[in-house]
């Protein structure tokens, strides 16, 4: 196979987005802004352009065989015959005959993902375990010479992200956190038409959610037999086993993740950040706490938030708010027009003059590697296609990925610092970008890490 060139950007687009990032380093300083790609250097240490590519995946229960599946089909004739899957992973007896099954039995099963790093045949590993497993499996993959497709959220903690994010730069490791809405069209062009002064001057942004669900006490019961209850807490308290605790339900456990703050927020907070091009400063939250205490990772019921309103202030003054009701999408408003987007709409009436007034993908700013070949997609499963797509292209090819560890450790931050501050008893709390620490909030500052069970720390 001959990996053809990709017509990517405009000599336009390198001079807007270096324009755009150096302004935003007048405003926020260096470590509060992200490095624009288009001055990213390639890094070395990738395949030849005729190797296909192993792949092997790690957490198999639903978004990682969903993604597993999007790498597969890359791997047909019609794709050029990009990868192969080679290993497969889960903590789950069960899920793992399931994925036997359904990738075909010449990938190899394990129930620990260390064994699959060591192999030759894993070129790129996929991560879509629960969220609490994401920080060690990506930095231990990294140190083990692979690149990483890694689902959202990207961390557990805040001071995961800062780890992560210095462990990628200390390697020649290419990696792309799921945030797919930023390769589904919509969402991109909204962000584009926003930063291209389309709204006039951004004034606010509303993410939309639903409530958290909410459900207890719970029975523990005994450990199922083919589930590895021990590997699947990794880093978390021991407690007793309740299956509520496990598939897809561990999202509303703070223990495990940080509900529909992170869940949602982790799309959405980071296409409004996207087009915002800062970081919060201040942080104010209103919220019903949950009926289950915590305290030791023993709840009973699920302990995030019933319901909850976040409201970050931008140094621009720009005003960001995250709750649990409304039209599920982000809605951004200016001083000289609104639009909304979601994943089945863009509206707006910057959107109905793009009729008079055009915005091409050549002319996008906000990332400078796109393979302009590629059909714009929209909807979940061909967005994931264009952004596995742009991953399997920043491997060839040695570039930083549009969903970039740095910005995406910016992004879930926003969603930490919401949930510390409802966690907080909704105080109101000052964020320092450079710093990456609170001011003058010791117990707010202690909240950025979690201690861990020994043999499963991050580090």
């Amino acid at each position: 196979m001959t990996t053809p060139p990709l017509r990517t950007s405009s000599s336009r687009r390198r001079f807007l987005a270096t324009t755009a990032t150096a302004t935003a380093a007048a405003t926020l300083g260096p470590a509060a802004t992200w490095v624009p790609i288009a001055q990213a250097a390639p890094k070395a240490g990738g395949p030849a352009a005729n190797d296909q590519l192993g792949v092997a995946a790690i957490g198999l229960r639903y978004q990682g065989s969903v993604v597993t599946k999007v790498f597969q089909d890359y791997g047909a004739s019609d794709r050029g015959r990009q990868c192969r899957i080679t290993a497969l992973c889960d903590v789950d007896r069960h899920v793992r005959e399931q994925a036997r099954a359904a990738f075909g039995s010449t990938p190899r099963i394990f129930e620990e993902y260390q064994q699959l790093l060591d192999r030759p045949d894993v070129d790129v590993v996929v991560i879509g375990t629960p969220d609490h497993w994401h920080s060690k499996m990506l930095i231990d993959a990294v140190r083990a010479g692979k690149d990483v497709y890694c689902e959202k959220p990207l961390t557990l903690t805040i001071d995961e992200g800062k780890t992560i994010r210095d462990v990628v730069a200390g390697s020649d490791r290419i990696v792309q956190v799921g945030t797919w809405q930023r390769s589904d069209e919509r969402f991109r062009k909204a962000a584009e038409m926003v930063r291209d002064g389309r709204v006039g001057k951004l004034k606010r942004v509303t993410c939309a959610t639903s409530p958290n669900p909410t459900g207890g006490p719970f029975a523990t019961t005994a450990v199922p037999g083919h589930f590895n209850w021990n590997l699947w807490q990794g880093q978390t308290p021991e407690t007793p086993f309740r299956p509520e605790r496990g598939h897809y339900t561990f999202r509303w456990w703070y223990e495990y993740s940080g509900g529909k703050m992170t869940d949602w927020g982790a799309h959405h907070i980071d296409i409004a950040q996207w087009a915002i091009g800062e970081i919060p400063r201040t942080i104010r939250t209103e919220s019903v706490p949950s009926d289950y205490t915590d305290t030791a990772g023993e709840a009973a019921g699920y302990n995030v938030a019933k319901r909850f309103r976040a409201e970050f202030t931008y140094p621009s003054g720009v005003e960001l708010v995250v709750a649990d009701e409304g039209r599920n999408g982000i809605l951004f408003e200016g001083d000289a027009g609104r639009l909304f987007v979601s994943r089945g709409n863009l509206v707006g009436r910057p959107v109905e003059e793009l009729a008079s007034r055009s915005l091409a993908r050549e002319d996008f700013s906000l990332y400078d590697f796109d393979n302009l070949e590629r059909p714009p997609r929209a909807g979940k499963i061909d967005a994931i296609t264009n952004h596995v797509g742009n991953l399997l292209d920043c491997i060839r090819h040695r570039r930083t990925p549009i969903s970039d560890v740095g910005s995406q450790h910016r992004s879930v931050s926003t969603c930490h610092l919401g949930n510390i501050a409802m966690r907080l008893g909704d105080r109101p709390l000052t964020w320092n970008a450079q710093a990456e620490r609170f001011e003058g909030d010791d117990e707010a500052n202690a909240m950025l890490s979690r201690p861990q069970r020994d043999g499963f720390e991050v580090a």
